[in-house]
């Protein structure tokens, strides 16, 4: 059993920013050499989700959309009235969407569907640089 472990920095736009991260996760699987396991990907802070969609135009727009409904931006936010900040809805999509996702590793590779992409979603208010750990675990 053999533990690879590789810290990605990703400058963000905030705002429901959606970045495919698949192509660093697929090179920190090969930087591993682990053949056959699990890798783990995992975004810290609490105003981020990791997940899979098909990232192309349309379904990213719907994403969006589907979160600005159940978490909407301009909602009345006991976060926001605590902190006097303004990204309650941040904290509760990454509550929801979750910071982490595990995925199997086949043949040295990612093992993901055809039209299933790895994306990072920063919900925050503002700009910022997001630090993604990718773990992978197996033989």
């Amino acid at each position: 059993m053999a533990v690879f472990q590789k810290t990605i920095r990703i400058p963000t736009r905030g705002h429901t920013h959606v970045i495919d991260i698949s192509a660093e996760v697929e090179r920190a699987v090969a930087e591993s050499g682990i053949r056959a396991g699990i890798v783990n990907v995992s975004g810290l802070g609490s105003t981020l989700g990791v997940t899979t969609i098909e990232y192309e135009p349309g379904a990213v727009q719907d994403l969006r959309e589907a979160l600005d409904r159940i978490a909407p931006v301009h909602d009345n936010y006991a976060h926001n009235a605590r902190w006097g900040d303004h990204n309650g809805y941040a904290h509760l999509r990454s509550a929801l969407m979750g910071a982490s996702k595990t995925f199997p590793v086949k043949d040295g590779r990612l093992h993901t569907g055809t039209w299933q992409q790895v994306i990072l979603c920063d919900f925050d208010d503002r700009p910022r640089q997001r630090e993604v750990t990718v773990t992978v675990i197996g033989e």
